[in-house]
């Protein structure tokens, strides 16, 4: 009998050789990557179409990592709402480059509350936002 397995994960690996610099790479479920450089500094799994315009429209380069990992939960917010086979669990590894040390590690499930508030705020804000443009 041969059974046949599915694999439908999506990941990214993130590493460093010594003496190399970082490397970033999105490992889709097909097999194939595309590695993270200053030709492709923005890609998401899952369905890149619905989060990366937040991206585009609101990274800037003087951002402080906190703000910019804020902004990747918006993102990842709006590509949830937007399309059904996109959900948590949000795994975070933070990684210093040249510490070649594991960094800091964090998962965001459904409940977790910091997620939470930046989905009903960043709700209310389009809400908001949308109702002051002009009318047409």
């Amino acid at each position: 009998m041969i059974v046949e397995a599915t694999f439908s994960a999506t990941m990214i690996l993130g590493g460093q050789i010594k003496g190399t610099s970082t490397r970033l790479l999105p490992i889709y479920r097909e097999g194939n990557f595309v590695e993270a450089s200053d030709d492709t500094p923005l890609f998401q799994i899952g369905a890149m179409q619905y989060g990366r315009p937040i991206l585009v429209r609101a990274f800037d380069l003087e951002m402080s990592f906190e703000d910019a990992v804020k902004l990747l939960m918006v993102s990842f917010d709006s590509t949830i709402k937007a399309n059904l086979s996109v959900n948590l669990p949000l795994n975070l590894h933070v990684y210093t480059a040249d510490s070649l040390k594991h960094g800091k590690m964090t998962r965001i499930e459904k409940n977790d509350p910091y997620f939470n508030v930046i989905s009903m705020v960043w709700g209310d804000m389009l809400k908001r936002a949308f109702n002051s443009l002009p009318p047409l």
